[in-house]
């Protein structure tokens, strides 16, 4: 049975070598996630460990779908750190390891990813995804609204430029931002998972 899980920092760090594998099947199979194949283990494994730091501050909550053998899945939700901003989130990284797709670990990553944001007082999701990504016909079935495509954002894993389809989600209830603390972020703060 998998269980999803949020994890701490400390636990991130514990995980990194694990969700390093992760990382790098998912982009070794054509998932642009961010990085170019072949993805090096060592890189993707420091990749994770330096989003400790940003899940502890509270910018970055990270999930994993675990399994009996290693995690098989992974998702994240990135606090917006601008004060007129802080009633979204962007979800970020959501992967499923290849041999367990199908089986509904996805949409369950995407929900607690989703209320966990409503819980926190987020209002508003909003996420980008490879356009003609399997991933989109999740997010529309799971209710995420398609708000336009831009040509050319990302390259995908082989270094190919592909366009980015844009969707959003109202989580929760639109009432005021939650309150948090006004302080400035650093670049890395300010976009820990992208």
């Amino acid at each position: 049975m998998t269980e999803i899980v949020p994890v701490s920092g400390p636990e991130l760090i514990t995980y990194a070598d694990e969700l390093a594998a992760l990382l790098v099947e998912t982009v070794d199979g054509g998932s642009s996630v961010g990085f170019l194949a072949p993805l090096d283990r060592d890189v993707a494994a420091a990749w994770w460990r330096e989003r400790a730091g940003a899940v502890d501050a509270g910018h970055l909550q990270v999930w994993i779908a675990r399994d009996a053998e290693r995690p098989a899945g992974t998702i994240g939700l990135v606090r917006a750190p601008l004060p007129n901003a802080r009633h979204r989130a962007e979800v970020a990284k959501l992967m499923v390891r290849p041999s367990a797709r199908g089986q509904g670990l996805g949409r369950s990553l995407l929900a607690a990813a989703e209320r966990s944001a409503a819980e926190a007082g987020v209002t508003l999701l909003v996420l980008d995804t490879e356009s003609g990504s399997p991933a989109e016909r999740l997010y529309r079935s799971a209710g995420w609204a398609e708000c336009g495509s831009i040509p050319d954002y990302a390259s995908d894993p082989a270094g190919f430029l592909k366009p980015t389809t844009l969707y959003y989600k109202a989580v929760g209830s639109a009432q005021r931002a939650p309150d948090r603390p006004a302080s400035p972020s650093t670049s890395s703060q300010a976009t820990p998972f992208g």
